[in-house]
């Protein structure tokens, strides 16, 4: 299967999805690096999906306020 995220606003309308990724480790890595630019583009939240299955999400790309 081939990786991907979705990319959303923070009310989960799908805005976007990245480059298909051979593996989840390769998919994670990505997001891990790009996430400050992808806040950058009003990005505020990802899904991964494997295929056309969710795998999880939303994940937030803003700190959390504890």
């Amino acid at each position: 299967m081939t990786w991907t995220w979705t990319f959303e606003s923070s009310i989960g309308d799908v805005i976007g999805r990245s480059e298909t990724f051979e593996s989840r480790g390769d998919a994670e890595s990505w997001v891990g690096e790009a996430f400050g630019e992808l806040l950058e583009q009003g990005i505020d939240q990802v899904r991964l999906f494997d295929g056309d299955d969710e795998v999880y999400g939303p994940m937030s790309l803003h700190a959390e306020n504890n």
